[in-house]
């Protein structure tokens, strides 16, 4: 006990020394919480280089962002501007719409002149872009057509071909007509033996209304096409099911009433037929005979 308590015995010099410590150290303490010190300068001028190249950045930026406002244009029909593509060409909401709405009645723009008329564009607008329409061959051949019929003081007289003799190549001068919907349009006339009806040509998969419109205008029914008709009293199931406008109920229902009445007398009976479709009937009658 008492070798501990000789460690805890101090002379007054000593204990003078240990106070003086204590001190120093609180007022240091003190100090370096009290007072702030002032940062680096090289943490001070990487702020300002941050800035002045974030400010730098942001000017790249928007130049970049301008050169691609600058559009290139390649050449185009007018007739299928969509509303990204007006905005890129300058045109504002109303003259887009103007456009879209007019092609909405089945009809084309087929001038530079005839494109300001309908929606109103600036004559500057057009002039950066008129230079840069593309339309058909047969919209050019067209205006060559009026111009000598101008100077001969004839009046221009489109004629009309039969639908039923028209060949693919043929149909693909109608603007919205390519390959494939040509194509589709001569193979569903041969499953057809040839079109009876203009409108038969709206039962084309993926022709659209204002495409069959201008379609009409330069083709149409006519000569009648000679359609093999067959024997509703004789014919097979299998083979008036593969007739155009009948699906599997129709012909079950039409074979029910053929057994029921034995024979049928008219074609016309057909329409007795409960369900039958009456609007399909004109259809139907080109396919089907009752003899």
């Amino acid at each position: 006990m008492k070798n501990i308590k000789s460690y805890f015995s101090y002379n007054k010099r000593q204990r003078n020394g240990i106070f003086f410590l204590l001190f120093a150290i609180v007022v240091l303490q003190a100090f370096f919480f009290l007072f702030e010190f002032p940062q680096n300068d090289k943490s001070v001028i990487s702020k300002n280089e941050f800035i002045a190249f974030e400010q730098e950045f942001d000017s790249l930026k928007a130049i970049s962002l301008k050169n691609k406002a600058k559009l290139k244009i390649f050449p185009f029909n007018p007739n299928f501007i969509t509303d990204y593509k007006g905005y890129q060409l300058g045109m504002n909401v109303s003259e887009i719409d103007k456009l879209l709405e007019y092609r909405k009645t089945g009809k084309y723009v087929n001038s530079a002149k005839e494109f300001k008329k309908i929606t109103g564009v600036t004559d500057s607008l057009l002039q950066t872009i008129s230079p840069f329409f593309k339309f058909p061959k047969w919209v050019t051949s067209k205006k060559d057509n009026n111009v000598k019929s101008k100077k001969k003081n004839v009046n221009t007289v489109i004629s009309v071909e039969d639908i039923n003799e028209a060949t693919a190549e043929d149909f693909k001068r109608i603007n919205g007509v390519g390959d494939k919907l040509a194509t589709r349009i001569v193979s569903y006339r041969k499953k057809l033996q040839g079109f009876s009806f203009n409108n038969q040509l709206n039962e084309v998969w993926g022709l659209k209304t204002e495409v069959v419109i201008e379609l009409l205008k330069n083709f149409q029914v006519q000569t009648k096409p000679e359609i093999i008709k067959l024997n509703v009293n004789t014919a097979t199931f299998k083979e008036v099911l593969a007739l155009n406008y009948l699906d599997y109920e129709l012909t079950k229902k039409i074979f029910n009433y053929r057994d029921m009445v034995a024979e049928i007398q008219s074609i016309e009976e057909l329409k007795k037929i409960d369900g039958f479709p009456l609007e399909k009937f004109d259809r139907i009658a080109l396919y089907l005979a009752a003899e």
